[in-house]
């Protein structure tokens, strides 16, 4: 029985972890769940899954739950609760869940108090990525990635030697726009970015694809987990979603991993690794046609993925500028005070004028987010 805590437990990738788990609920167990302010749900999810303990990033939500199921469940509340919750459980494995550079400190301490991190927030390794991976190593713990893209790129590799690798290929879906022109795309309303052609996702993360800055986060991601240079890490745009990433050999070889858009797989994926268990999420039908298209992305109509490479390449903080601007451009922009193509315009301020570090500790990086959040919201106002 392996113990999992689930961080973001009533988001997209929270509810689909507790899927696979009530699916296979002879091998894995939630001892621990933690949420922002959805009581209502964490409450559902407290009655029929009995965990251990929980957390609620919002006091007032965590005093209400207390209320109702406390007698039964220990409660934490804000970002120390959380941190807290990690430490203090009996756990396998943290399954990180959480949308935004909030999921970093947690990753860093389930890898200190012995736990493995069964990684979604791609925030993590955006802002941190050395950091967390000389954690793991350091610790020896394991980190696997439940994005389905970083997920695919996990299994081409097994058994594969790092000598003979050529380059990562992330597949990208485009987004509800990949046919708009750079005209059109000054117009397009909040409703549009949230109207994805083929995945179910947040809001953040939804709007990310609309832009394409969740591809470029992704190849800054997985630059840390693959151990692969940013020039050796390629875009392809793939509309159907069912070649989720693919890696290229020295041989010329491609290896693809397929499946059905369902993050359902990817995570039982994650959880079972190196295993595999039987699954009702991936199948393909091969009895009806159907059809593989790979197509480059525009990097002039979608800037966000230029500008992700570009931090990439200079370091230090400038991953962490990016990231902390594009959370708050992306808040901006669903609250109506910024236009779709304000986003990159302003994370570009943003990244051009932070204060840069070329070899940041912790704090430092905490501090960049914070700062580029700051100016982020001056730059909106203004």
């Amino acid at each position: 029985m392996k113990k999992c805590i689930i961080l973001g437990s009533t988001g997209s990738i929270g509810t689909s972890s507790l899927d696979v788990i009530k699916s296979n609920s002879g091998h894995f167990r939630a001892v621990g769940l933690s949420a922002g302010s959805s009581v209502g749900k964490m409450c559902e999810q407290v009655l029929e899954f009995k965990p251990e303990a929980v957390s609620m990033s919002d006091s007032g939500a965590a005093y209400e739950l207390r209320e109702r199921v406390g007698h039964h469940t220990m409660v934490y509340e804000g970002i120390e609760g959380m941190i807290e919750m990690i430490r203090s459980l009996d756990a396998d494995a943290v399954i990180n869940g959480l949308v935004g550079s909030v999921g970093v400190l947690p990753t860093l301490t389930a890898l200190e108090y012995d736990k493995d991190v069964l990684l979604a927030n791609k925030e993590t390794m955006v802002m941190a990525g050395r950091l967390v991976i000389e954690a793991a190593a350091r610790f020896k713990k394991r980190i696997v990635p439940i994005d389905s893209e970083m997920s695919a790129i996990y299994q081409c590799l097994k058994g594969e030697s790092s000598k003979t690798l050529k380059r990562l290929i992330l597949t990208a879906s485009g987004g509800p726009f990949v046919d708009y022109s750079a005209e059109k795309l000054k117009f397009v309303t909040v409703k549009q970015a949230l109207n994805h052609p083929t995945w179910s996702m947040g809001v953040k993360n939804t709007i990310d694809s609309a832009t394409m800055m969740n591809k470029g986060l992704e190849v800054i991601e997985a630059r840390w987990l693959f151990n692969v240079p940013g020039t050796e890490i390629d875009v392809t745009i793939h509309r159907d979603s069912i070649a989720h990433s693919l890696v290229e050999f020295i041989d010329g070889s491609l290896i693809a991993q397929l499946s059905k858009p369902d993050m359902r797989l990817a995570i039982q994926y994650a959880m079972t690794d190196p295993e595999r268990l039987q699954s009702p999420y991936g199948g393909i039908d091969f009895s009806s046609p159907f059809s593989l298209t790979f197509e480059p992305p525009d990097f002039d109509r979608f800037p966000c993925l230029a500008l992700a490479y570009e931090a990439l390449e200079r370091g230090g903080t400038a991953p962490a500028a990016l990231n902390g601007a594009n959370e708050r451009a992306v808040e901006a922009f669903v609250n109506g005070n910024i236009t779709f193509m304000d986003i990159p315009e302003t994370i570009r301020r943003v990244i051009e004028n932070h204060r840069f570090i070329e070899e940041p500790n912790i704090d430092d990086l905490i501090t960049t987010d914070l700062e580029a959040k700051r100016f982020t919201s001056v730059l909106v106002e203004s």
